[in-house]
Parts: C-alpha cells; sequence; structure tokens
C-alpha cells in the first residue's frame, strides 16, 4: 500500500534548494536535509503540524495559529511542542472565528510569520512533516512566505487524512457503495482516531491538533503498516 504520487527526489531537492534560496532561513531549512525514502518508519524523525486560518484559500488567506510536536513511533516529545497565534494582514472572518475561536483581541499582540520563522524551520529541519489534509499547511506556509519573501518552502509531508482515505475511501468497494447511494466513512481527525480507539480531543485548537495528529500516525503505522516499511510507502 502506498501513497505516493510524485517522482519528486527529495533529498536532491533539499541540495538544490540549499543552493539556490535568498532568505538565509529557509538556507538552513534546506541544509538540514531532508531523511531518504527508504528510512524506516522506525527511525524516521517526524513531527506533527497544524495551522488554524482565516479561511480555506492559501492565495488569499493567512495562517493565524501554528501548533507542531516532534515525535517518533516509540514517543510524542510534548515538552518541545510549539505553540504560536500570528497576527494576519486581513481582518478575521466572523465565520472563521466561529470554528477556531480565535479573535481579534487575541492577536492584536501576536508577531507576525516572519518573526516566529527562526522557531519554525528550526522545529521543521531535518524532520518528515505529517499533517492531517495537506492542502493546508504545505499550501498555506508556501503561499504565505511568497507573499513575505519572494520565495517559498517546499517539503514532503506524510498525511494521515489519504492514509485513512486510501483504506476507507477508495476502491471497488467504495465505487460500489456510492453508485448504491452509502454513506461515505468521515476522515476527519476526531472520526479517523475513533477508528482507532483513541482518546476524543477538543478540535480547531492547533497544538492540540498536532497532537492528535501525531497520536493518530503512530495508531495507523502500527494497524496498517510496520516499522521495518519505510519512509516512500507513506510520504508525499
Amino acid at each position: 500500500m502506498t501513497t505516493q504520487d510524485t517522482t519528486v527526489d527529495w533529498p536532491a531537492f533539499y541540495k538544490e534548494q540549499a543552493l539556490h534560496v535568498n532568505d538565509s532561513r529557509l538556507q538552513l531549512f534546506y541544509e538540514a536535509g531532508c531523511p531518504t525514502p527508504d528510512t524506516l518508519l522506525g527511525d524516521a524523525p517526524f513531527v506533527a503540524l497544524d495551522f488554524e486560518t482565516t479561511g480555506l484559500d492559501a492565495e488569499h488567506d493567512e495562517i493565524i495559529s501554528i501548533g507542531l510536536v516532534p515525535f517518533d513511533l516509540q514517543r510524542i516529545r510534548i515538552r518541545e511542542a510549539r505553540h504560536w497565534l500570528l497576527k494576519p494582514r486581513q481582518e478575521l472572518a466572523e465565520e472563521s472565528v466561529v470554528i477556531h475561536g480565535i479573535t481579534h483581541s487575541d492577536l492584536e499582540q501576536a508577531p507576525d510569520l516572519l518573526d516566529v520563522l527562526p522557531g519554525l524551520v528550526e522545529a521543521l529541519a531535518g524532520r518528515v512533516v505529517v499533517v492531517h489534509y495537506r492542502y493546508i499547511e504545505r499550501e498555506f506556509l508556501e503561499a504565505a512566505l511568497f507573499r513575505r519573501l519572494g520565495e517559498g518552502i517546499r517539503f514532503p509531508v506524510v498525511d494521515t487524512m489519504e492514509l485513512e482515505a486510501m483504506i476507507h475511501r477508495k476502491g471497488l468497494g467504495n465505487l460500489v457503495g456510492r453508485l448504491i447511494g452509502r454513506r461515505q466513512t468521515s476522515i476527519r481527525l476526531g472520526d479517523s482516531r475513533g477508528r482507532y480507539n483513541l482518546p476524543h480531543y477538543g478540535q480547531h485548537n492547533a497544538l492540540t491538533d498536532a497532537i492528535a495528529t501525531a497520536e493518530l500516525l503512530q495508531a495507523q503505522i502500527m494497524h496498517r503498516y510496520s516499522a521495518d516499511s519505510t519512509l516512500d510507502s507513506i510520504w508525499l
């Protein structure tokens, strides 16, 4: 079973980017390198990453909260977890406040993304980023940095939502189910965790969701893969 839909040679890409990016913070990120595709999952250094945003359009909306936590298959390093609130360059939409509960007053004294970028890239450097739905974290960070620096950041991810989709949303059985009107299995973070008997956490807090994503990947690997599987079987 594999999720890989790209032919990017990530270690080679990092080496090339380290020579060409202009921003020193991004240069340090790329110089730290990337685990190779044949790295065993049991040896892989992961970091779970979650954003809260002003909306769902990476080209126009902004990141307002970042949560991350380093982990491996044996341990989630809570002491090394980080959580930032960020001041957006636009007004918060009322509908987004209802979802994440972050208000204008919470962000009034918050820093800009560039102010926390050194700590962010340090936490991500050399690790495999794990998210639940890759079209938020990877695309929002890329777009936000392009707006500020004129250059972005790219990295491989493990998408725990995609791992659930491979089981519950793809294949002949799922196609037949859709044709006969069967309701699709939810692959949202909380519902996915429930299938592995993981505890319920409140959602839409970036740090809590990052921890929840780390626990979910540990469970997915335990049930569907093994510590001897390789990174290229699950990353994108």
